[in-house]
């Protein structure tokens, strides 16, 4: 019964793991409860991922588990390549937009329409900048203000974490 129990573990924990490519996720945490003092606590996680992430204007997070991950030789090399990225993180400008949930980012409301915005045009305040789909739900993404789209700082059909950077509006 024992060895029964380890096999759907294992199993389980491949479908976490296939869920956390699948979706792009960089970590994945999960309590499996089978009754009075027996449980399963997972924690899947892509370190090679966090590593990519350090130069991606993302969540500061992954930059800070980063060094940790890292061999310590690489460490001081890390540091030296994260202070110029905090200087032009576009999650910091005074414009920038950031995803309100996580999902998937498209730029244009199906296949083929024109893109909502492109970089210089003007948006007025409360207009659709992009949509995010969560959970099969399309959210439109507003303008929190009037002003010129500068940048564009995701891709149509990419995922976004929560927080992440979105639109530079000037």
């Amino acid at each position: 019964m024992t060895n029964k129990k380890h096999d759907s573990d294992v199993e389980f924990i491949q479908a976490l793991a296939e869920l956390l490519a699948d979706n792009d996720l960089t970590e994945l945490e999960v309590m499996r409860e089978y009754g009075d003092n027996d449980s399963l606590n997972v924690r899947v996680s892509r370190a090679s991922q966090t590593a990519i992430q350090v130069a991606a204007p993302v969540a500061a997070a992954p930059v800070a588990a980063a060094p940790a991950a890292a061999p310590a030789a690489a460490a001081p090399a890390a540091a030296p390549a994260a202070a110029p990225a905090a200087a032009e993180d576009p999650a910091s400008h005074p414009g920038a937009v950031t995803s309100p949930m996580v999902g998937t980012v498209y730029l244009q409301a199906e296949p083929g329409a024109p893109s909502f915005v492109s970089v210089g045009s003007q948006v007025s305040e409360g207009q659709t900048l992009l949509i995010i789909e969560a959970m099969k739900t399309m959210n439109q993404i507003p303008a929190p203000k009037s002003g010129t789209v500068k940048r564009i700082l995701v891709e149509d059909g990419g995922a976004v974490e929560f927080g992440a950077p979105l639109v530079i509006i000037e």
